[in-house]
């Protein structure tokens, strides 16, 4: 779910950074810099691990700057396939469900991956389970908050070109998820009472 990925990169300092030490400064602008932003096909960065290398600094005429470069490992959310994770369920709409993992609510859970047979109950806005144990159906309701457990699918990075409308749904990283096996779902359903 969380790996290190070693990253080189041109790190600039400006001159209200040239009273702090050097690996203190180069530490506040890489997080600055990367902290919650989607790695395109690495995840999303987390926080700074350790600083690997720190190379010369170089000045340019006209720029009262400084740029060094700099070797580091950041700490990524990037989960795999068949990965199980628990979340909580953000909102339901007609396509499906959204989970939110505290941290990163993109994980979308489409009509085809619910547990079968399943609706949408327009009145509650939400999905329900129409679960049959052989002599009853129980209408098993998920409601928004409600722990859950789901499985990875596959992760989808879509590269936004900068500059791009912030008001466009896009989303730079997406998590496709399913509960459609046994012991997976609401954490409800599967309580030891319930059994």
């Amino acid at each position: 779910m969380f790996q290190l990925v070693t990253i080189k990169n041109n790190i600039g300092l400006s001159p209200s950074l040239f009273r702090v030490e050097q690996t203190k400064a180069i530490k506040e602008v890489i997080n600055t810099k990367l902290a919650n932003k989607v790695l395109h096909q690495h995840g999303l960065c987390i926080a700074l691990h350790d600083i690997l290398k720190i190379g010369d600094s170089y000045s340019f005429p006209g720029d009262p700057g400084t740029y060094t470069q700099v070797t580091f490992r950041y700490i990524v959310f990037k989960p795999f396939e068949d990965e199980v994770l628990l979340g909580r369920i953000k909102r339901s709409t007609f396509e499906g469900v959204w989970i939110t993992l505290g941290f990163f609510e993109d994980v979308f859970i489409p009509e085809a991956y619910l547990q079968s047979p399943c609706k949408f109950d327009k009145d509650e806005n939400c999905w329900v389970w129409e679960y049959t144990d052989g002599i009853e159906t129980h209408q098993l309701y998920m409601d928004e908050k409600e722990e859950i457990r789901f499985r990875v699918v596959k992760v989808i990075y879509t590269d936004i070109p900068k500059g791009t409308d912030s008001s466009q749904t896009q989303l730079p990283m997406k998590i496709i998820a399913t509960i459609s096996e046994p012991g997976l779902g609401l954490m409800s359903w599967w309580a030891e009472d319930n059994i």
